[in-house]
């Protein structure tokens, strides 16, 4: 590194020090440093091809079920396991359970999945630990009281008969397409979970454990009575006791199914083999993974066959190792954290004259879809386009990636190239085509939404659906923005609308994405900012008040996940710096000429100011992320550097705040608005 850059590093230490100690330094230079010193960490995590990718962290139910995977495949004295276990010990609580948050309370699923990993793996019932488990199992009800997906895998392992689970019928797949229920009227990941699923229900393998290794001590009552009379709604006509009684019916005609059987396996097969193309596993997240392995087992694969091979390939791809503790993450995040870090970057002023943010851009637009995949079976008459999540994935583009990308590549002009400009276009089109019929956007399809879906009995994993949500729908109108489109586009006005009718009596907006009202309200503020409403609409004066209410007393902002199952505690939970930046960035965008919210926003500031480490990150335990509401949450590593360095850029670009050299700056107002005539500006060509 250059001297010149070496004391440009020491001056912000020396900056940063004296505001930690109380010195009286000015407030602008702290702001441009803090900025500064961000932003070189955020460039030194960056791979040598472009891209970014940080850990992806989930709850301990990835390290308990890829357990009881190799425990089916005979395998659970495998060293992973036992690493895999250790790191389920050190995530006990002190209830003696496993929460899906940390802080949170135990979860019997997961308590019940991580007990029995551990039994494989070796440790005793007798053991303080998992007597301690135990009785935590007990006391939230046991193997009766966990969901489906969890009794599925003790059936794999002899603890239950598939007779008392819900059955997931490979017959689905036969179902047209004009059927109410078929499977392309569910979420794209429960296809991708449901239909591996389905052949193991029906081919319903098992292996069979020492009697040391069973979890029978876990149950309180008739373990072939699992599912009836327990899951039985008091009312007697429901949508949920109609499709138990259709459960039933069907476990008692499934022997005489015959050539329908088969050919519905074979369908299921098919289905599932296809979506391995172009794909880092099935769907390129963890269930399906899982679920894929012990679905070529059952159709027949061997270990030595190579599709077997690739398949456990994509699970080990998932494994972080660390101090002999053995982690898996959900999935990996390269184009969603490479479209985030070039978010904030550009709101440092770097573009594509820089080699560093060119070779992200090439390596973005590398990872364009180009061929129809789900999404195509409700959507007709639109080119291929759009971005997935993960390195390969390109059955399932999401709405929420694309219009990531489509800013990043928008603010750092590597929208410009003739490559860029045709990937936009097509980027742009297909969102468009996304739109639901309500006016909003959902992630991977299109108006999924038939609501008697959620009542099947296997359907208690909260993810049936892909309905309309705020945080995304407003994502897209701030990306359509930077390409000329306004709050008078068609698309707009019905999207307008669609976030009227769902913001919250409060004020604020639910976060689908993201944990949870701070996210939903930051990111529909600055999407309305964006297309062009003003600051003094009721519909942003609500959410930016809402957002002031919530502010602590220190200047942060933090909710806890626990908010989606307790709306009372909306908006509370501990300090962190991705939430808090959310706030500030919420607020940034509902401020009125004249009138602002300059206090709370300085106050959020100086709380990240106070809380950058020594690298220019900050330090984040909590799980900001959502998976599934109620059912999974996540830790994106580098939330906590890419949200708070967007946050102060943008107050150092309004305050007139000095930037070290290199990191140049333009007004954020009008920061990256395409002007007319602009290649990009194609708003108004869009019917």
């Amino acid at each position: 590194m250059p001297a010149d850059r070496l004391d440009d590093l020491a001056l912000m230490d020396e900056m940063l020090s004296q505001v930690h100690s109380g010195e009286q330094v000015s407030r602008s230079k702290i702001v441009g440093c803090c900025q500064e010193k961000a932003a070189r960490h955020l460039c030194s995590l960056q791979k040598p091809d472009g891209h970014w990718v940080a850990e992806l962290e989930g709850d301990c139910i990835l390290e308990s079920e890829f357990i009881l995977l190799m425990a089916f495949l005979g395998r659970e004295n495998d060293p992973k396991c036992l690493a895999a276990a250790k790191y389920l010990l050190e995530h006990q609580n002190s209830e003696g359970g496993w929460a899906q948050f940390p802080g949170g309370p135990s979860e019997i699923s997961g308590s019940i999945k991580a007990y029995f990993a551990l039994k494989i793996t070796g440790f005793a019932a007798t053991d303080p630990r998992m007597e301690m488990a135990r009785l935590r199992c007990l006391a939230l009800g046991g193997v009766t009281s966990c969901n489906s997906f969890t009794k599925f895998y003790l059936a794999l392992l002899g603890q239950l008969d598939y007779q008392s689970i819900p059955t997931v019928p490979p017959e689905i797949l036969l179902l047209p397409k004009w059927f109410y229920i078929n499977l392309s009227a569910m979420s794209a990941w429960t296809r991708t979970i449901i239909v591996p699923l389905s052949i193991m229900s029906a081919l319903k393998p098992v292996r069979k454990l020492a009697p040391d290794q069973g979890i029978q001590e876990l149950f309180t009552g008739n373990p072939l009575e699992i599912t009836p009379p327990a899951a039985w709604d008091k009312k007697n006509y429901t949508w949920r006791n109609f499709f138990l009684v259709v459960d039933g019916c069907f476990k008692a005609i499934e022997p005489c199914l015959g050539g329908i059987r088969t050919t519905a396996i074979d369908h299921a097969a098919a289905w599932m083999r296809e979506r391995f193309e172009n794909s880092d596993g099935l769907g390129a997240i963890f269930p399906p993974m899982i679920y894929t392995v012990v679905a070529l087992k059952a159709l027949g694969v061997t270990d030595s066959d190579p599709e077997l091979i690739w398949a456990l390939k994509q699970i080990e791809d998932l494994q972080l190792v660390s101090n002999g503790h053995l982690r898996l993450q959900p999935c990996l995040s390269p184009v969603w954290d490479t479209a985030l870090a070039l978010n904030a970057l550009a709101l440092c002023g770097q573009t594509v004259a820089k080699p560093e943010i060119q070779r992200a851009t090439q390596w973005l637009l590398s990872k364009e879809v180009r061929h129809k995949g789900d999404w195509a079976e409700n959507v007709e008459g639109v080119e291929p386009g759009g971005w997935f999540f993960e390195y390969h994935n390109d059955f399932y583009p999401d709405t929420d990636d694309t219009a990531m990308v489509l800013m990043a590549l928008a603010r750092t002009k590597g929208h410009l190239s003739p490559e860029g400009k045709s990937a936009c276009k097509r980027g742009i089109r297909w969102l468009l085509a996304m739109q639901n019929s309500d006016g909003g956007w959902a992630a991977f399809d299109k108006d999924i939404n038939r609501e008697i879906l959620t009542k099947v009995p296997f359907a208690d994993h909260n993810a049936m659906l892909d309905p309309s949500c705020a945080d995304i729908t407003a994502r897209i109108l701030e990306a359509l923005a930077e390409f000329g489109f306004t709050k008078s586009h068609p698309a707009s006005v019905r999207a307008l609308e669609f976030l009227a009718k769902n913001q919250f009596p409060d004020g604020s907006w639910y976060g689908r994405w993201g944990v949870n009202h701070i996210y939903g309200t930051w990111q529909v503020l600055v999407g309305l900012e964006k297309i062009g409403i003003q600051a003094d609409d009721p519909m942003v004066k609500r959410g930016a008040d809402w957002l002031v209410r919530v502010q602590k007393a220190d200047g942060s902002w933090g909710e806890n996940c626990s908010t989606y199952d307790d709306p009372s505690s909306v908006g509370l939970g501990e300090s962190s710096p991705s939430q808090t930046a959310w706030a500030i960035l919420g607020l940034q965008a509902a401020q009125q000429k004249g009138t602002s919210f300059h206090d709370p926003i300085n106050r959020g500031i100086d709380w990240l100011i106070r809380h950058q480490d020594a690298e220019g990150g900050w330090p984040e335990p909590q799980f900001t992320g959502t998976g599934f509401p109620k059912v999974f949450y996540l830790r994106y590593h580098y939330y906590r550097l890419y949200f708070p360095l967007m946050a102060i850029a943008r107050h150092a670009l309004e305050s007139g705040c000095p930037v070290a050299p290199g990191f140049g700056s333009h007004g954020y107002l009008d920061p990256f608005r395409l002007r007319s005539g602009d290649p990009a500006d194609w708003g108004n060509n869009y019917p």
